[in-house]
């Protein structure tokens, strides 16, 4: 079906590939479709309801019907659309959703069981009994459900991601976006051109007209080479741009041709200061009983077929539509020499031509498993038949709107052309322009080009040269929709999920009368297409069986992706350690060398214990350390807490609202301990908050909940207090940070100092900057493990060092280096906190922190935390627990039980969160939630672990088990 000459494809470049299991032929510039029909090949799929047959429906990324997959194993990729993929040498595609074979599908049988099967029918019919649907009935539906498969194996593919930034991004490479491009190039902004196709030119490729004295391709060719020497405008083929996002940024897939180290796909995050979208029209099938037979394709799918790559889709056709552009198609195809049989044209009206033309008529049937020809409705009400196996319909133009709704504009209709437009200013900066914006004309698309590109650079601030305008085609192509024929026989509107025009009706009749229950009653427009074909049709359907116009049934919403995306592209360099990040202090090495396990906190590494020779189990060490600590001095790497950066004239006040305590009166110098709670009252973090200087404050928050604070304290600054003038940033990364705790942590400090600590300057709590080496530091006194301790944070590419030195030191004093086996053991001690406790579920009332809420302010979570459920006295409240037993041995996440009831779920009293050996009592300790916990010190309740069996009973205390009064860390 190759034609003799013409085309766009480089007859001396001949590619071997194979489909369905057989080998074929194609040429450089085919696309699969293309090379398929060229092979002569019909039927490339079926239908996911009923396994109907299908064929080739168009020749772009709105393609419903021509999934295929490509490759084989690990490498494969389902639910190609054959009329992108690119024609490489070596192609292997196969059919889908086909068993045994294509030809002959065993599912076939739902065709014939189609009364049956009607929209809906799942929810009718599988509604139970509840184990046959268990049993049976999901099992059976799942294991047909679907159409392209995963090979289920890792494959070895590379996908990259990449930023980039322009002053305009101009979305299609047709007439109106090459002349939009050629603007603002010369103009001397910074362009991007991003096209889906991989060859530029939009439908100048597919039509036989002139273009500025040649031909359309041969103008679009000549406008891409003279963008090509700018060196402001970049060409990006073969990307899609698939979403609209915030402030001018736009996703975008951009697919590369097969070659060694090249990465499949790249998805890109572009962010434009202006757009022109110049994204054109998607053409609409008419809906006709029979309409998705192999055969069946669209007119503007038939042309791009005959003129860019000389492939005729048929021998015999039949021409059906309501506008000049069937006459187009004709015309062309007979030059092609393919035998026109008829002309259908539903106007009453239709200008005699060589062809055997039928005005005021439709054809109102297909015939034949694959097309063998049509039946025409005469306007006198008489039935024709003619022979063909092509029929190329079209019912009027869609202008491709998508992009223009992802951030929830509604397109508009436009009674004069039957069709939906781009809202005005439905996407700040983006300027909708060509068929897309609802011009018919080439002259028309290049004028509205130049004029896009003209109103963007004014908004930048540049000067247009407005180049001149190329003669081009002006013909009004008379267009009239058409929607449905009359007639029996199903009639399709959603190729892919089979839905049909009585599915859209009985789904009306049922009262799904809003377009998003539709969508989901009948599957319309959830197929991988998205609706593009259909999705107008589908509303026009709606509309009449409701008795409303097309505006006033609405559309459905528009959602990014435009084009199906990989979800290795969307997450490229995010598999194994790039999705698991390894993050490492600037002590990392330290750790290492002294042979420290180390383990994950919040995608930190830190170190777990440090084992010294003689020790056999790491609770040796741990005690070691944790007694250590007690009794000389400990260093502690702390680096991976949280640390933001708060600065600007309302520093403060913001402070006060996001903290539950107040953080205004803190003096300069100073630390002060502080709570945050989320919106809806519960605990979301802990830490502290340092006052550097008047405007100026540094908060800490654990290292699990780092990320999770900035990003709430970023939405507190930009959503919830605005008006405030403060500004973010984290320094976690900025400042290596070390724990120095321990009796002789001050003697220790002074040692690294430049200038010694004076104790009345530096009391509890205390902060401020010191220097180290000649190197600025900051120093706190704060301490997490009760006893006297500072945090002297340096410059991050310092900290290895002052860590090797801090823990020299120590180990001459008899002390070292500490782990957080260690640090949680001290802190249990001491009845302090960490996400154990905070686990999401918590309130200050139940941690007993309710004087920390104050009473004089507002803050976020406020009214929520004085909800009663929340301060109710029966709720679980934190207390501390300890062995006195037979068995001595605690376990956290056990539950506690009154000793006389039975340990079931219905008579738990409450859990325990945190448990330790503790080295300087002598016996295990643990923290709990337990139902009103602070009223009953001093009872015995029991403690039962059902998947460790362990039980034991335990006394109820104090949280705090050493040095209650804080004595030791104050001194």
């Amino acid at each position: 079906m190759r034609l003799g000459q013409g085309g766009l494809v480089d007859r001396d470049r001949h590619l071997g590939f194979r489909f369905d299991g057989h080998a074929y032929e194609g040429l450089e510039g085919d696309t699969l479709a293309s090379a398929l029909l060229a092979n002569g090949i019909r039927l490339v799929g079926r239908s996911f309801k009923y396994h109907r047959p299908r064929g080739i429906l168009t020749a772009g990324s709105e393609e419903p019907n021509a999934l295929v997959t490509l490759g084989r194993g690990a490498a494969q990729e389902p639910n190609a659309r054959a009329t992108t993929v690119e024609l490489r040498q070596g192609l292997e595609a196969r059919p889908q959703n086909a068993w045994p074979s294509l030809g002959v599908d065993a599912l076939a049988v739902n065709d014939l069981l189609s009364p049956f099967l009607s929209a809906g029918f799942y929810y009718k019919t599988f509604m139970g009994p509840h184990r046959i649907w268990e049993r049976v009935f999901e099992p059976a539906i799942r294991r047909a459900a679907g159409l392209g498969r995963l090979s289920q194996e890792v494959a070895d593919l590379q996908f990259e991601k990449a930023f980039a930034f322009c002053d305009l991004l101009v979305i299609g490479a047709g007439p109106a976006g090459l002349m939009a491009a050629l603007t603002a190039g010369e103009a001397g902004a910074d362009v991007i051109l991003a096209d889906e196709d991989f060859l530029p030119g939009g439908r100048l490729n597919a039509e036989r007209e002139e273009v500025g004295g040649r031909s359309g391709a041969g103008w679009a060719a000549e406008a891409v080479t003279r963008l090509e020497a700018m060196p402001n405008v970049r060409i990006m083929s073969r990307t899609a741009v698939t979403g609209v996002y915030d402030q001018g940024t736009y996703g975008a897939l951009q697919k590369h041709p097969a070659a060694a180290g090249r990465p499949e796909e790249t998805f890109w995050r572009i962010v434009a200061r202006r757009a022109v979208l110049a994204a054109g029209a998607i053409e609409r099938p008419v809906a006709l009983a029979n309409n998705d037979r192999p055969g069946v394709m669209l007119a503007g799918a038939v042309r791009s077929y005959l003129n860019r790559y000389a492939v005729a889709p048929g021998r015999r056709a039949v021409v059906f539509g309501a506008s000049d552009e069937a006459r187009r198609t004709a015309a062309d195809l007979r030059r092609a020499g393919v035998h026109v049989a008829a002309l259908v044209d539903a106007r009453e009206r239709a200008e005699t031509s060589d062809f055997a033309t039928y005005a005021g008529a439709t054809v109102e049937r297909v015939l034949g498993r694959e097309v063998e020809g049509v039946a025409i409705r005469l306007g006198n009400g008489r039935e024709e038949r003619v022979q063909a196996d092509l029929l190329a319909m079209s019912g009027g133009w869609n202008p491709n709107v998508h992009l223009s709704c992802h951030l929830n504009g509604r397109p508009v209709w436009d009674e004069s052309l039957s069709a939906f437009l781009p809202a005005p200013g439905a996407v700040p900066g983006l300027i909708p322009a060509g068929s897309c914006n609802g011009a018919v004309t080439t002259a028309a698309c290049l004028a509205a080009g130049r004029e896009a590109a003209a109103r963007a650079l004014e908004d930048l601030g540049l000067k247009a040269t407005a180049p001149d305008l190329p003669e081009a085609e002006d013909r009004d192509p008379q267009a009239r929709p058409i929607w449905v024929v009359p007639g029996k026989g199903r009639k399709w509107v959603d190729f892919q999920n089979d839905v049909t025009t009585k599915d859209i009706e009985l789904a009306a009749r049922e009262n799904f009368r809003s377009v998003e229950h539709m969508k989901r009653y009948t599957t319309q427009g959830m197929a991988t297409d998205q609706g593009k074909t259909g999705g107008v049709t589908a509303l026009s359907i709606l509309a009449d069986a409701t008795g409303r116009s097309i505006p006033e049934t609405g559309t459905t919403t528009y959602r990014p992706p435009y084009a199906p995306i990989q979800i290795a592209a969307l997450g490229a360099g995010g598999e194994g350690r790039g999705f698991a990040a390894e993050r490492f202090t600037a002590a990392h090495p330290v750790h290492l060398a002294m042979g420290a396990p180390m383990v994950e906190a919040g995608l930190w590494f830190r170190p777990s214990y440090y084992p010294r020779t003689g020790e056999k189990t790491w609770r040796q060490a741990c005690d070691r350390e944790a007694l250590m600590v007690r009794e000389t001095v400990g260093v502690c790497d702390v680096s991976t807490l949280g640390k933001i950066d708060v600065q600007g004239p309302d520093a403060a006040a913001f402070l006060d609202f996001v903290y539950s305590n107040t953080m205004s009166t803190l003096k300069q110098g100073k630390v002060r301990y502080g709570l945050m709670l989320r919106e809806d009252g519960h605990i979301m973090d802990d830490g502290t908050c340092a006052r550097i200087g008047p405007d100026h404050y540094l908060v800490s928050t654990t290292t699990a909940a780092a990320g999770e604070v900035m990003r709430h304290m970023e939405f507190a600054a930009q959503v919830l207090r605005p008006e405030l003038d403060v500004h973010l940033v984290s320094v976690t990364e900025q400042w290596a940070q070390t724990a120095i705790a321990g009796p002789e942590s001050r003697d220790l400090l002074n040692e690294v100092l430049d200038s010694p600590l004076d104790p009345g300057t530096w009391p509890f709590m205390a902060c401020g900057a010191v220097t180290v080496g000649g190197v600025p530091a900051r120093l706190f006194r704060i301490s997490f493990s009760g006893e006297h301790a500072y945090e002297i944070a340096v410059p991050a590419r310092y900290g290895e060092s002052l860590f090797r030195q801090l823990v020299a030191r120590a180990e001459a004093r008899g002390g070292g280096a500490y782990g957080m086996e260690a640090l949680n053991v001290l802190r249990i001690e001491k009845g302090l906190l960490t996400h154990a406790e905070l686990d999401g579920r918590t309130t200050a009332f139940d941690l007993n922190l309710s004087g920390m809420m104050s009473k004089k302010k507002d803050f976020v979570g406020r009214a929520a935390a004085g909800r009663a459920g929340l301060l109710a006295d029966d709720r679980p409240r934190l207390v501390g627990i300890r062995p006195v037993g037979a068995v001595r041995q605690l376990t956290a996440g056990a539950f506690l039980f009154d000793p006389e009831t039975e340990s079931t779920r219905e008579n738990a009293q409450g859990t325990v969160s945190s448990v330790a050996f503790s080295p300087t009592l002598g016996h295990f300790i643990g923290l709990a939630l337990l139902k009103e916990g602070p009223e009953r010190h001093g009872e015995t309740v029991r403690m039962v672990d059902h998947l460790r069996r362990v039980s034991t009973l335990c006394e109820v205390c104090d949280p705090a088990f050493f040095d209650p009064a804080g004595g030791r860390a104050r001194d």
